[in-house]
């Protein structure tokens, strides 16, 4: 916890910014019979019984001294999704960055076998020697501020039955834009 903890008491450098990434599935699930509207004196009233529609991913990615947060949807969660989402955090979100810190949990597929099993050895390499790995501690990922913010989103926006990815990714995108608007 200390290790963590000493690293968001860095101070703000961009040439080697403290980014935190956790991932999140999220259900998807459609109503098989229409909800009843609330109205005055009684509540909104939804039927228990519903239909599976799959599962997609939530990756937040967030860098908590610079107030910048990345969010993306995808279909699977993967080690090739960590392993591209973890190149398209080198290369676009902080491509000028000499050494990005990342903090995560400890999931499996978080590793530079991930890496090597996605790219050539050559491009494995070069990810894995740009980031500096800070993992929260078993029982510990409520040290990671992009769980909390994932936290914040699912029970903002995503607290509902939603059956389609695309309302995922709409709803996800509506959430980041809101916050953009209030600073």
């Amino acid at each position: 916890m200390e290790q963590v903890l000493d690293v968001y008491k860095r101070p703000y450098n961009k040439t080697n910014p403290v980014v935190c990434m956790d991932e999140t599935p999220k259900q998807l699930i459609k109503e098989v019979r229409k909800s009843v509207p609330m109205k005055p004196g009684f509540e909104k009233r939804v039927d228990y019984e519903y239909s599976r529609c799959g599962v997609c991913n939530v990756f937040m990615v967030s860098e908590p001294l610079a107030g910048k947060r990345y969010m993306k949807v995808t279909k699977n969660r993967t080690k090739k999704d960590w392993a591209l989402l973890v190149q398209y955090i080198c290369d676009k979100l902080y491509p000028k960055a000499e050494r990005i810190t990342l903090i995560m949990d400890n999931l499996s597929s978080h590793s530079a076998a991930a890496l090597y099993e996605t790219f050539v050895p050559a491009e494995a390499k070069r990810l894995w020697d740009r980031l500096e790995f800070v993992f929260t501690p078993k029982h510990g990922s409520w040290l990671n501020m992009a769980e909390i913010e994932l936290n914040v989103l699912t029970k903002q926006c995503l607290n509902r039955r939603i059956d389609k990815i695309n309302t995922i990714k709409a709803e996800v995108k509506a959430w980041q834009e809101c916050l953009f608007l209030r600073y």
